[in-house]
C-alpha cells in the first residue's frame, strides 16, 4: 500500500519547508531547539484531543532521591472506579518528548474509561543517559504501587506502554517480570508495543529503505542513540530488548509497527522472537502509515481504529 493519502499531505508539506530552508531534521538542530520543534509537532499532528477527561499531577519518587512528575489521566465519568492502568512512556528517542507531547495520545488511550493512564516524565538524554531512562520505568511501576490505592488503581492488572523509546522501556518492564521477577515491584498482565525500539546495535534493511522522507530518519535515530547509549550500552538488552535472553514467557504482547518505518524490521523481529519464546503476541501492521502515528490523531482518519483496536485487545487480556 502507498503512503495514507491524509500522511501524504503533510510529508509533502513537511518535504517542501525542508527544501525552502523552513525546517530541518532533528538530527541537525540544536538540542533545545530540536526539542521545541517536537513539542511543537503535536499541535500539529492532533490539536484537538479528547477533553472529557480527569488529569491529575502525581508525585513518583526514585532510587536516586529524584522525584519524577506523572500525569494520571482517565475518563471524567470514572473519577471514583478502581480502574486497571496503562503504565505509558512516550516517545522521542530518550532525547525529546515530554507529558505534554504526547498527552494527546493518553487521553485517546484514556477515553474509553477501560483504564487509567499513568505517565512518567522520565528523565532524558545527554543529560540522563542509560540507564537512567530504566531505572525511572522500574521506580514508577514501584510508585504505583505505593499509590495505588489512593489513585484508585488496580496494581494487580497493569499493562505496560508505549511509543517508540517509550515502547522499548515497556518491553523492558515485561523482560525484567518474565526474567528477574524481584527487580520489579509489579507483574505487569500485558504489554502494549507501539513501533519499539528493539536493536540500536545494527541497522537493518528498513533503515536503509525508509531513511528519509518518513518523519523519522535513520539520521535522526543515530543522534537519538548518540545521546543516550554508548557502545557497550546498545549491546545491554535494556537498550536493546532483541538481545535479552527471552527464554522465560512474558505478559502478552500487543506489537503495532507503522510500513514506513526505519524501525520496521526490528520490530518484526523483535514480535518473532518473542512468540518463539512462547510469548503470545498480537502483530499489526499500519500499511501506509510512518512512525509517531499515535499523534497523529489529527490529521490521519484512521488513528482512531487504531486506539480501538489496542484497547479492546488490552481489555481482554486484562480481564
Amino acid at each position: 500500500m502507498s503512503v495514507h493519502p491524509d500522511l501524504s499531505a503533510f510529508l509533502e508539506l513537511a518535504e517542501f519547508g525542508r527544501l525552502t530552508g523552513k525546517s530541518q531534521p532533528l538530527h541537525a538542530l540544536p538540542l533545545a531547539q530540536g526539542r521545541g520543534d517536537f513539542e511543537r509537532t503535536s499541535q500539529i499532528l492532533d490539536p484537538n484531543p479528547p477533553g472529557d477527561i480527569t488529569v491529575r499531577t502525581v508525585q513518583l519518587p526514585t532510587r536516586d532521591g529524584s522525584v519524577l512528575e506523572g500525569r494520571l489521566y482517565r475518563l471524567a465519568a470514572s473519577a471514583d472506579q478502581v480502574l486497571p492502568t496503562i503504565l505509558y512512556f512516550h516517545g522521542g528517542g530518550y532525547v525529546v518528548g515530554s507529558l505534554d507531547s504526547h498527552d494527546s495520545v493518553c487521553r485517546r488511550l484514556a477515553l474509553s474509561g477501560e483504564f487509567a493512564v499513568l505517565a512518567p516524565a522520565y528523565r532524558l538524554a545527554p543529560e540522563f543517559p542509560f540507564p537512567t531512562a530504566v531505572h525511572d520505568a522500574l521506580d514508577s511501576v514501584s510508585a504505583l504501587k505505593a499509590q495505588a490505592g489512593q489513585l484508585h488503581l488496580d496494581p494487580q492488572r497493569l499493562v505496560v506502554a508505549g511509543d517508540s523509546a517509550g515502547a522499548t522501556l515497556a518491553a523492558v518492564l515485561a523482560i525484567t517480570a518474565a526474567n528477574h521477577p524481584a527487580d520489579i515491584a509489579l507483574k505487569p498482565v500485558a504489554q502494549l508495543l507501539f513501533y519499539p525500539v528493539t536493536d540500536m546495535s545494527t541497522e537493518r534493511t528498513s533503515h536503509r529503505t525508509y531513511a528519509e522522507g518518513y518523519l523519522l530518519e535513520s539520521e535522526t535515530l543515530e543522534w537519538f542513540y548518540q545521546h543516550y547509549a554508548n557502545a557497550a550500552a546498545r549491546q545491554d538488552w535494556r537498550a536493546s530488548p532483541l538481545l535479552a535472553p527471552l527464554a522465560a514467557a512474558q505478559a502478552p504482547a500487543y506489537i503495532s509497527l507503522a510500513q514506513y518505518d526505519p524501525l520496521f524490521d526490528e520490530g518484526m523481529a523483535y514480535a518473532e522472537a518473542l512468540a518463539s519464546g512462547e510469548t503470545v503476541v498480537a502483530l499489526g501492521v499500519e500499511r501506509g502509515l510512518s512512525h509517531d502515528f499515535l499523534r497523529m490523531g489529527g490529521i490521519v482518519a484512521s488513528v482512531d481504529d487504531i486506539y480501538r483496536r489496542a484497547l479492546q485487545w488490552a481489555v481482554t487480556t486484562a480481564g
